[in-house]
């Protein structure tokens, strides 16, 4: 179990009874904090979603990222590359997401009663889940997720729609989407808000400027956009701090939607970058 330390954080590997792995970085704090769960890019648990997590920790949450591929048998170099792709069952992330969540709430220095989680590109989905099929989260966070094609439709891995999924959401959510998105229209976005309304869902999204798929990697120089991931990032902490502080009233809805695009912007136009 490989361990890192630094003045505020520690982090490590660790691996639940079930096999499912997940990368822990805890804060120096003597009270019990509120538990992120992070899930990850298409890539797997490398070092953005790893840093990702100490940043949390150094925000004073306990972050933990499970390894949602732990079941995939093929080329895991290639994987992590983005050369191939592992399709995930709803079923089993749900049960990945459940130990996850189990394992925190059973951490000394986690407070039970406010677990957050958050899903990123390919996992935007998957944030949803455990906010839909349970009624204890404190917060849902989505980055440039959940909102693309097919999302909107089923199929063997995915048994629910975004629509559906939506309306059952216990928790208020936070959007946060890029304008150059070559996987996620802004149509999409306004689709994805429209759900969220008609289910009268509490909700913060926000569209940035120029932003393509993948901004907020650091690790991938061609995407990266440092303004909109430093501005991103402060978002976040404070819809984190506002949910687990109680700064949502449950008992109202609350809409808050924020974009910034051009007027001739073309969907076909936003291509991949690396």
């Amino acid at each position: 179990m490989a361990k890192t330390k630094t003045s505020q954080v520690s982090s490590s590997m660790v691996r639940l009874s079930s096999g499912l792995a997940g990368f822990r970085a805890l804060p120096k704090s003597k009270r019990k904090r509120p538990g992120v769960i992070l899930l990850h890019e298409r890539y797997g648990v490398l070092k953005h979603t790893k840093d990702l997590a100490i940043k949390l920790a150094q925000a004073g949450y306990i972050g933990f990222a499970p390894n949602l591929f732990w079941r995939f048998t093929g080329d895991k170099k290639a994987l992590e590359r983005g050369e191939v792709r592992s399709e995930l069952r709803d079923s089993e992330v749900i049960e990945d997401i459940d130990q996850s969540i189990d394992y925190l709430r059973k951490l000394d220095s986690v407070e039970p009663t406010q677990i957050g989680i958050i899903g990123v590109c390919q996992t935007g989905r998957h944030a949803l889940l455990p906010a839909a099929h349970r009624k204890d989260l404190s917060s849902c966070v989505v980055f440039y997720g959940a909102a693309g094609g097919k999302e909107w439709s089923t199929d063997e891995y995915r048994p629910e729609t975004i629509e559906a999924l939506l309306q059952k959401l216990c928790c208020p959510l936070l959007g946060v989407f890029g304008e150059a998105d070559h996987i996620i229209s802004v149509d999409d976005v306004i689709r994805f808000r429209g759900a969220l309304e008609q289910s009268k869902k509490s909700y913060h999204i926000r569209i940035y400027r120029d932003a393509p798929h993948g901004w907020l990697n650091d690790t991938m120089p061609g995407r990266y956009r440092e303004a909109a991931a430093k501005d991103a990032w402060k978002l976040l902490l404070s819809f984190l701090k506002k949910s687990f502080g109680g700064g949502w009233d449950r008992g109202r809805v609350q809409w808050r939607f924020e974009s910034d695009f051009s007027t001739s912007y073309d969907y076909k136009k936003n291509v991949r970058l690396e």
